[in-house]
């Protein structure tokens, strides 16, 4: 990257996404953004930008993971921080976005909260937006301005693809009827098998899966989600495939939301591995789970698409490959 291209592009982060924000600033070979986020005694953000940004081409990065509100509103603060100090481009980076799960009226008199956030991001005054992985698809058409939707695919099939071997026969099993497009998606891609549980939910937080279609005896069981929030239906799908003779159950998602009795729940289950993207930073919280545990990062993922952002060029065919 030229001089004139590193003073051009800048990135900053909220409070959410340092660490992550660091590794992708090491990869484009740039310093973070200087500015910083306070806060006043009654609650409230403060966001001061200690670098010129006058013309030129900004992303701030923050996930609204846990304390959700907290973070949207950081985000929100700097997006219209960088516009009024004159940003020629703002673009939102949100690696895990948010209230993406309330995104339609399933029953009366309730929100579609995603469609709210989504307005908030672009009257604060974003440009574009870059998300991965979000849980519906249809949230890129609640934006009114440019969204990339981005995957983690390639970051976790490349993984996979280096432990293959060790596999042996491997099945993508669907964890529930929803997710049945991803696991197909991840079956061509390594060139396994697909199975589907067939879920029957009793309450919100009470899982209890009834049957399986397709065969996992003897066989290395991924289950690739979007994202483990409480880990029930993960975990009861693990039990379920191993009651089927699977050899061994790995799982993996893009965001690590892990909360509740997630962290007690995939650390009992009959699971090997539990594959996530550091989206969300886990720290110490992983603790009970440190010996599944693989971490992947999407910093150059997101550098590239930054990259890639900043020059005009194609998004969409970081992902093409994956589909060979």
């Amino acid at each position: 990257m030229s001089r004139q291209d590193k003073d051009d592009l800048k990135i900053f982060c909220g409070r959410a996404s340092r660490e992550l924000t660091d590794r992708l600033c090491h990869y484009l070979d740039i310093p973070i953004g200087q500015g910083h986020t306070d806060m006043f005694p009654d609650g409230e953000i403060i966001v001061k930008i200690d670098e010129d940004v006058r013309g030129r081409d900004c992303f701030v990065v923050q996930s609204t993971y846990h304390p959700v509100n907290a973070h949207i509103m950081e985000l929100l603060i700097w997006i219209d921080c960088l516009k009024r100090a004159s940003a020629r481009r703002v673009t939102a980076v949100i690696p895990y976005f948010g209230y993406a799960r309330q995104d339609r009226k399933d029953e009366g008199r309730v929100p579609i909260t995603a469609k709210l956030v989504a307005n908030l991001i672009t009257t604060a005054g974003a440009d574009r937006v870059m998300a991965l992985d979000l849980h519906a698809e249809q949230i890129q058409g609640f934006f009114d301005i440019q969204l990339d939707h981005m995957h983690a695919a390639p970051v976790i099939v490349k993984y996979l693809q280096s432990i293959r071997q060790d596999l042996g026969p491997v099945v993508l099993v669907s964890p529930d009827v929803g997710n049945v497009k991803r696991a197909n998606r991840y079956a061509t891609w390594l060139d396994a098998e697909l199975a589907i549980v067939d879920k029957r939910r009793k309450s919100g937080t009470e899982v209890v899966s009834a049957n399986i279609i397709g065969d996992v005896k003897d066989k290395t069981v991924l289950m690739i989600d979007d994202m483990i929030s409480t880990g029930g239906t993960m975990c009861e799908a693990a039990k379920m495939v191993k009651a089927h003779g699977a050899r061994d159950v790995i799982a993996a998602c893009t965001h690590p939301v892990l909360v509740g009795l997630a962290m007690e729940r995939l650390g009992e289950a009959p699971i090997s591995k539990v594959i996530v993207t550091d989206t969300i930073p886990g720290g110490p919280r992983y603790r009970p789970i440190e010996n599944k545990l693989v971490e992947l990062s999407v910093a150059e993922l997101i550098g590239e698409a930054i990259h890639r952002i900043h020059h005009n060029l194609s998004v969409s065919s970081l992902f093409r490959k994956e589909g060979k």
